[in-house]
């Protein structure tokens, strides 16, 4: 934890109000100039924006993830087979996975295959012409095509917590709703979600971090285009390319000050009072 987690932090907080020189390391004190310059740096304000876009892949990827946990929770033939499925992708490493999603998201892609069988099937277009979408190199849906890649991504992560969550909950609880006469519905937006609230904070604390914190998903299919310029890749970019390391440290304060701040507002709201 000293190594690398605390020294990382406090030296990047004294690296954030200094003027860090590459050659020998020799460092100015400034201030708040680093703070001054990406406040008034229109490409980090687009960085943040989107950003904070990306946080609307939070709701589906908890949802979803809570329904399949739900769904292999049960004791059927196959569903360990079904879990480890669904937790593939979370192993895989996201350059392979990120390499495998540009084919099936470019002109030629998967995607676009299946949607122009759905348009032949529905009679949308003639069965000569192919839809050719450009998913991640148009503007208007490059940020989707990243987060339906890491709705996949994340998908299997988010359901092994909630699958035990669910099986931390007792038996006997949902026995004796059913005896009551309650249905599947009553009892899981009744019993199931009201017991899984410590482990719900949890995940959508925990997927929160990750979408403010996007950077690989961007790096390996877009490679930080305008349109999925993130504040991650706005770091990465200051330091590793403008070698603006000050600068960087700066913008990494800032992320971390919105990540604690959605995390705290989340306990604050969705915590429990005592």
């Amino acid at each position: 934890m000293g190594v690398f987690v605390f020294w990382p932090v406090g030296f990047n907080t004294y690296l954030a109000f200094h003027d860090y020189e590459i050659a020998g390391g020799a460092t100015t004190w400034n201030n708040f100039a680093n703070f001054k310059h990406i406040w008034d740096d229109e490409l980090f304000r687009q960085a943040v924006k989107n950003s904070l876009f990306f946080l609307l892949v939070v709701p589906p990827i908890q949802l979803f993830s809570l329904l399949i946990a739900k769904l292999v929770n049960n004791k059927l033939p196959g569903m360990t087979f079904f879990r480890a499925v669904y937790y593939i992708p979370v192993i895989t490493a996201i350059s392979i996975a990120g390499v495998v999603w540009s084919f099936v998201l470019n002109y030629a892609g998967m995607l676009n295959a299946i949607t122009s069988s759905v348009a032949h099937f529905l009679h949308i277009i003639p069965s000569t012409e192919m839809i050719q979408t450009d998913w991640l190199g148009n503007p208007a849906i490059a940020m989707y095509s990243i987060m339906l890649f890491t709705f996949w991504k994340g998908l299997g992560y988010y359901m092994v917590l909630y699958l035990a969550g669910l099986q931390g909950i007792p038996s006997e609880v949902e026995e004796a709703a059913i005896l009551d006469g309650a249905n599947a519905w009553d009892r899981f937006w009744k019993i199931t979600v009201p017991m899984m609230k410590p482990t719900i904070l949890l995940c959508t604390m925990l997927s929160t971090i990750g979408a403010l914190k996007v950077f690989q998903e961007v790096v390996v299919l877009t490679s930080g285009k305008a349109e999925t310029y993130t504040a991650l890749f706005y770091v990465y970019d200051q330091a590793f390319k403008n070698f603006n390391f000050g600068v960087s440290a700066a913008a990494g304060l800032v992320v971390t000050f919105f990540c604690v701040l959605l995390a705290a507002l989340q306990f604050r709201f969705f915590g429990e009072k005592q």
